[in-house]
């Protein structure tokens, strides 16, 4: 259901919050920085800023917003603040500011990260510590009898996050954290603020533009949201783009079976890989593979991005060697339990940040569950790898009964045309998603193809350097943009600066350099996905 349908009662109410909050959030003061305790933001400044917890009622309390600063390095040529957000919703954004300090932004602007309200060292919304959910999360072909098990984690989550966050939730909205994001600009006594937002980070600057356009300088939307959908609408659409890679890959693969064996279709690759999955199904740990889920969800992992392509590859012809009586390969039964170890953990990991499972909910959110079984039907039949499914089944959001304030609809933009950015195989927020971001406030758009990267201005400084290296093609559009004001003639295209291996399809001579090809093991060796790639 598209966003827009709020009855007269509600959006007489939100028009009389907006017009109560018309005025600066907070008043303006002098903010007290000072270095920053925490040692992960070595060199930054910190400080605090109080404003209210309900934007329709300002006297009824305040909380507390956390902000880190790195300033300017060229105080002659600052052109104010860039305020930033990674994502989520949910995500701690502090640490931004020092992320971005190595870009040449960094000398015009003091880059402000900030602790969203309900995360960090902001004001806290969490949910009681639930139990480990991952080996539901993790069924990748689950039964008809199944399904109920993610309506019942579903449930869990809620009342957890009821429990624990209690009153506060109904007011850990999107439109209440941009409304804090003018409280800041005003205390830090700034007449406008520019913008870099990340996934769920360019909702926020859209609800923020439209809240408040004449507030809003320079703004860049990294890897966008579609503001003509509801949140779980694009959860298929992000489906797709995990299907698309598969079949990027698949393609890559098949052009190259002199070197993979894996056939010379799309079509014989996919029933390689489908092979595989039902062997493991019948004959878990076989080949170290744990079991089916875990499968299922490396491969969604190890084809989104290019430069596993070629490593991966050659895993399924191993694989499929052993399946077809090739004598077991020790090292290869360790780097597939490393990995499928990694993904259980990935999926247990204990979480108790309350505000992605209150501010989705913003959106409308279907409360039949068979609208959810239908969508993981769907998806569980066609194509289950990379998490498909699990994406489509319940959330918090159809036991949660939203009370707040209700969500900001996009319409015509009334501040300056800023960028969006998005890469063709992103599959947490869609290249259409991006898309339509795009035309619905008629700005350009910089697309980033052959790319499975989810934010791709400066991706070097949060990911590991052998799946991302800098696109300087994305780099130098946005930083002539964010300094001197220079946009694009237009849409952009961007090649991914990291190609799959160099390895000639067949009946193509060879040519240049080989690439260096990342191990899929030292992949089980990573953290978790940094928190920027949330949405």
């Amino acid at each position: 259901m598209h966003r827009g349908k709020i009855t007269s009662a509600v959006a007489v109410a939100v028009l009389s919050v907006v017009a109560c909050v018309t005025a600066p959030a907070a008043a303006a003061a002098d903010v007290a920085w000072a270095p920053c305790a925490e040692e992960w933001l070595g060199g930054l400044e910190c400080a605090t800023v109080e404003v209210p917890k309900d934007y329709g009622d300002p006297a009824a309390g305040t909380i507390t917003i956390a902000i880190s600063r790195h300033k300017a390095t060229d105080p002659d040529r600052r052109r104010g603040v860039l305020f930033t957000n990674p994502g989520g919703p949910g995500g701690a954004g502090r640490w931004l500011a020092a992320d971005y300090a190595s870009q040449p932004i960094a000398a015009v602007y003091d880059i402000i990260g900030i602790d969203p309200r309900g995360t960090g060292a902001s004001t806290p919304l969490r949910c009681d510590a639930t139990r480990p959910t991952g080996s539901v999360m993790l069924l990748s072909r689950p039964t008809d009898d199944e399904l109920g098990l993610f309506s019942s984690v579903a449930h869990d989550r809620e009342v957890a996050c009821e429990k624990g966050g209690g009153d506060f939730r109904r007011f850990v909205t999107t439109a209440g954290t941009a409304r804090d994001m003018d409280g800041i600009r005003a205390a830090l006594s700034e007449e406008k603020i520019s913008y870099l937002g990340v996934s769920y980070g360019t909702w926020l600057g859209a609800v923020y533009g439209q809240l408040f356009p004449g507030r809003l300088d320079r703004s860049v939307l990294d890897s966008s949201v579609d503001p003509t959908k509801t949140w779980y609408e694009q959860y298929d659409d992000n489906n797709k783009s995990v299907e698309f890679n598969f079949t990027q890959w698949a393609q890559w693969v098949a052009k190259r079976n002199s070197a993979f064996g894996l056939g010379k279709t799309p079509e014989d690759v996919r029933a390689a890989v489908d092979a595989i999955s039902a062997h493991v199904a019948a004959n878990p740990g076989f080949a170290g593979i744990i079991n089916r889920d875990d499968f299922d969800a490396a491969v969604g992992k190890f084809t989104r991005y290019r430069p596993y392509w070629a490593a991966f590859a050659e895993n399924i012809s191993a694989v499929t060697a052993q399946r077809n009586g090739a004598p077991a390969d020790p090292d290869l039964a360790t780097a597939n339990t490393a990995t499928g170890r990694m993904i259980e953990n990935e999926a247990n990991e204990p979480d108790e940040n309350g505000v992605f499972a209150t501010a989705t909910c913003d959106w409308e959110t279907p409360t039949d569950q068979e609208t959810y079984y239908a969508g993981m039907r769907r998806w569980r039949d066609s194509f289950p790898y990379g998490g498909t499914v699990a994406s489509m089944a319940p959330t918090t959001c159809a036991y949660y009964p939203h009370q707040g304030e209700a969500e900001v609809n996009i319409g015509a933009r009334q501040y300056p045309t800023g960028l969006v950015l998005n890469a063709d195989g992103d599959p947490q927020t869609s290249l259409v998603s991006a898309k339509r971001m795009a035309t619905t406030l008629d700005e350009p758009l910089i697309t980033v193809t052959n790319e499975g990267a989810h934010g791709v201005y400066g991706m070097t400084d949060v990911r590991d350097d052998s799946v991302a290296r800098p696109n300087t093609c994305v780099d130098n559009l946005v930083n002539a943009y964010l300094i001197d004001g220079t946009l694009p003639d237009g849409d952009q295209v961007c090649a991914t600066s990291n190609p799959a291996a160099h390895i000639p399809a067949d009946g193509t001579p060879i040519t240049g350099t080989p690439a260096d090809e990342p191990d899929l093991a030292a992949l089980a060796k990573r953290p978790a996905e940094h928190p920027r790639y949330g949405h």
